[in-house]
Order: C-alpha cells, then structure tokens, then sequence
C-alpha cells in the first residue's frame, strides 16, 4: 500500500521513500509513500523525477492500481531496485497550477449549485484549465457572464479551504456531500476524504487544492456547449 502524503499536504514538494515494487514491462515502480498525485477524480497526476543513488528518473505518469501507485519512468535507463531508498521531486509549478484550478473547479461547482441548484455530470481538467458539466436545460450567454462574475466575487473573498477524512457513515450524513449525478465513491471505502471552501462548498473529494481561494486568481469562462437535453458544459481558464 502507497502512503499517499499529498492529501495530507498538497504543498510538499519532497519527499524519502522507498520501493516496494518494480513492473518492468511498464517500466513502473511502487513506493512505500508519494508526494505525487496519480490521476483521478477528473485530476491528471503529478509529473517530476526520483534520485536514487545519484541516478535521477523522471516520473511521466502516477496511477493507482488497487493499494498501489505506480509510477512510471521515462527514457530507456534501467529501472532502480527494490528496497533502494528514493528522494522524490515534485513538478511543483504544475502541481501548484493543478491545485489552483481544482480549488477553482469546486468555486464553480459551488456557485452553480448554490444559485442553480444544478448538479455536476462530469468533469476534467489541466494546469490553468478545466471544464465541468452541469445539468441544466439551457445555457445562454446572459447566465454564463452571471455565472463568470459570481465565481470570481467567491474567489476573492479568501475563504480558507479545508480538508478532512470522516468515517463514511458520518461522511454521509452531510447534506448534498456528493455534488455529482452518480455517486462514484465504492462501498468498500470506509473514510471519506472532504474538501470544504468555508462558507461556499463543502463536498467528497481526493484531489490536491490551495490553502485558500485568494490563491485561485482570476477566472474566466471561455466557452459553454450544449452536451444533450439537460447536459451543458462550462469551460474555465485560470489566470
């Protein structure tokens, strides 16, 4: 099983590990711990590099498989050995960016069912982007400017974002915890990691986010499509 520190501290930068495991047919290695993020939740992973022994392997892709994150190395060296102690790097003005706009995703996400009562069906993003899917009827450009300067009235007030891990009966308890159509969260899981924008948003989440809004920046919705009959997708930029 990979610790995964990064929810516990989405600002650290590096970190001591050690290798558990080693696929060498997807060129991958396991650690005991990770700062990285693997991919998931509508959140790409964290790229960066591993020193082992002098030697540096630059990390391209981190994925879950079951307990596990795998982190898959670039280039053709071969793979560090297991037991070797490693000293992981973050890409840290990707993370940042990443953690920006996911703390900006969850604005929308807030405003929009706050003021709509509209729920998310989907969801990506990338470093100073990202798009959400709402259900909602219609979609005009008059709702998309209400929506646009709502979202960035919340991120300046500074409300401080904060994470906690409840035990799923608790967790469940919340009104409106799961802000998406389906919930996506397995039986088998028995915490349930929250992310709460204090005083907009409070809801399930495992991504990485800033300590407060006042660090999103600006935001600007570029584009809306139509995605079906009560499907409507809004497309963010952050600067």
């Amino acid at each position: 099983m990979t610790e995964l520190l990064c929810q516990q501290d989405s600002y650290l930068k590096e970190f001591d590990a050690e290798i558990l495991r080693v696929d060498a047919e997807s060129r991958a290695v396991v650690l005991d711990r990770t700062a990285f993020y693997p991919s998931g939740g509508g959140q790409p992973s964290d790229f960066g590099l591993l020193r082992v022994d002098g030697a540096e392997y630059p990390v391209t892709k981190v994925k879950k498989k079951g307990a596990d994150a795998l982190h898959f190395i670039g280039g053709e060296v071969d793979l560090p050995k297991v037991g070797a102690t490693v000293y992981g790097v973050i890409d840290w003005e990707r993370r940042y960016q990443l953690m920006r706009t996911h703390t900006a995703m969850h604005i929308l996400c807030g405003v929009v069912f706050r003021d709509y009562g509209a729920l998310v069906t989907g969801g990506n993003m990338e470093p100073l982007k990202g798009r959400m899917d709402f259900e909602f009827e219609t979609m005009r450009k008059e709702l998309v400017e209400e929506i646009e300067k709502a979202i960035n009235i919340e991120a300046q007030k500074g409300y401080d974002v904060k994470v906690a891990v409840l035990p799923r009966a608790e967790a469940f308890q919340i009104p409106d915890l799961i802000r998406t159509k389906i919930n996506l969260l397995p039986e088998g899981i028995n915490e349930i990691r929250t992310i709460e924008i204090v005083g907009l948003d409070l809801q399930a989440d495992g991504g990485t986010h800033v300590h407060n809004t006042s660090e999103v920046g600006v935001l600007r919705v570029v584009n809306y499509k139509s995605k079906g009959k009560i499907n409507k997708r809004i497309y963010v930029e952050v600067e």
